[in-house]
Parts: C-alpha cells; structure tokens; sequence
C-alpha cells in the first residue's frame, strides 16, 4: 500500500493530500530514510513523522484498504 494511503487509513493524517504534501517536504521517514508518498509500506516497516516541534514514530503492524474507526488503531503501534 502507498505510504500516503496508509497515513490516511490509519488515520495518523487525516487527509490523503495532507500526507502527501508532508512527504514531499520530508517529514516522514520509512525505515530511516527519508520517503516519498509512493513507497510501498508493508508490516514491519518504521514510520516516523515530524509534526512541527514534535514527532511520531510508529510500526506497522497490519496493512488494510479500509477500516473503520475504532479498528484504525490496530493498523500500528506507537514506539
């Protein structure tokens, strides 16, 4: 799944072109490096993301098309 549709399910961003744009200033990494909206995360995968002075590092645990909101949480878990 791309990475900026995952930030949208998990809802870790709450909209896909929020993502999207917070790749292309690059502020989120994958695995340590530092990655555009098209790379292709799977289970296992680290994800960090910088939210101004602060930031979020999680670990995937599960990729879905959709979920529903209260399952959102599942998708990841915090570091």
């Amino acid at each position: 799944m791309r990475l900026d549709k995952f930030l949208k399910v998990s809802r870790l961003i709450k909209r896909r072109t929020v993502a999207n744009e917070a790749c292309d200033a690059g502020r989120v990494m994958v695995n340590g490096k530092t990655a555009k909206a098209s790379v292709n995360v799977k289970p296992g995968d680290v994800i960090e993301i910088g939210f101004g002075t602060r930031g979020v590092k999680v670990e995937v645990l599960n990729v879905a098309e959709t979920v529903r909101k209260d399952e959102a949480r599942d998708l990841f878990k915090y570091l």
